[in-house]
């Protein structure tokens, strides 16, 4: 079955199911989803939402139980992994520890059949580009975790897939090596040009990374969109909390407040003023410091809502038991739609 190229890849009603009868398991429920070429699309949500699964059926590893997956115009949902035109590239890496840097990045030319010193050339063109050159006669065992994953991530491009599919391959690394990572695969990929499919429950490593996001829970899609748009108007209760710290408000309380059914407004978009001034007084809860921001908790009127205020600004944080004034724009409030929502506000954090 062919299809237009247009996409790079293709998912058309695609579900997923586990076992059968009651102990049936719906892993990923009717996807639909349509990725271009050289985009960087990051598939976000918690674990158990789908969102691994969905790669693996892209990736041939796990077969649909319905629908079809179509890769560079062609329907590949019941091909084998090495039937399909992508590669994967695995948290835990998996290189051979046994062999060499260039040996691990040339293995895929050399189960080809293509000769011994085309292998060396391409490998070693490839870890020119991830800065490894130096690396190439060290067993991975000798490597940093980050080295670790460029290496990883050489052998996955060696053979020019049409799609790079990424399993959360920064989730071993450290906090600071995680963020300097991130910067290095956005900045390969937009240099290589192949489009990158990207998994992590991460929310800060989707919104700095992705091209777009598409987020899912409970084995769907909620939301398919470009990071700020799914940061700053996301479309449901479970976008609005999972994306960053968001006051949620319904019933009564988002009626007086913003005259709407339900809406979010986000902790960066309250300003804290002295008492007696704002739409709203209230009294300090709790107080949290995060280095560029505090994280203030505030009650009124029965209700709790959090502030963020920068500490660039130079505003003094107030302290638990203080009163404040709390203000906000217009624009600031995003409207949700009224469904599944447990209670009358919360605020994610």
């Amino acid at each position: 079955m062919s299809i237009s190229s247009a996409l790079a890849v293709s998912l058309v009603n695609v579900s997923c199911i586990f076992g059968t009868g009651m102990q049936a398991v719906h892993a990923v429920r009717g996807v639909s989803l349509d990725i271009k070429p050289g985009e960087f699309f990051t598939l976000l949500g918690p674990s158990g939402s789908g969102k691994t699964t969905c790669l693996r059926m892209i990736g041939g590893f796990t077969l649909p139980t319905s629908g079809v997956i179509v890769i560079d115009g062609d329907d590949v949902s019941q091909l084998p992994p090495h039937l399909r035109p992508v590669n994967t590239v695995f948290q835990d890496y998996a290189l051979f520890p046994h062999m060499t840097v260039v040996q691990n990045v040339a293995f895929a030319l050399r189960v080809r059949g293509v000769n011994a010193r085309t292998q060396k050339k391409r490998a070693m063109e490839l870890l020119d580009t991830m800065q490894l050159a130096h690396t190439a006669e060290r067993k991975p065992a000798e490597l940093s975790g980050g080295q670790r994953q460029r290496v990883a991530l050489a052998r996955a491009l060696i053979g020019e897939p049409k799609v790079l599919l990424l399993d959360e391959p920064l989730g071993a690394l450290d906090l600071k090596l995680r963020e300097q990572m991130q910067y290095e695969l956005k900045s390969l990929q937009r240099k290589l040009g192949i489009t990158f499919i990207f998994v992590t429950h991460d929310q800060h490593e989707a919104l700095s990374m992705s091209d777009r996001v598409g987020v899912f829970n409970h084995g769907r899609l909620e939301q398919v969109a470009d990071p700020q748009s799914i940061y700053e108007m996301p479309k449901t209760i479970f976008v609005a909390n999972f994306i960053g710290a968001a006051n949620v408000l319904s019933g009564d309380v988002a009626k007086n407040l913003f005259d709407l059914p339900c809406a979010m407004l986000r902790p960066e978009r309250i300003v804290l003023s002295a008492s007696g001034t704002g739409r709203l007084q209230g009294k300090v809860q709790e107080t949290q410091y995060f280095g560029t921001h505090w994280r203030v908790s505030c009650i009124s009127q029965g209700t709790t809502l959090v502030a963020d205020i920068a500490v660039a600004s130079g505003q003094n944080c107030p302290k638990p038991g203080d009163e404040v004034g709390l203000d906000w724009s217009a624009q600031a409030v995003h409207p949700l739609a009224e469904n599944a929502v447990p209670a009358q506000s919360f605020c994610s954090i």
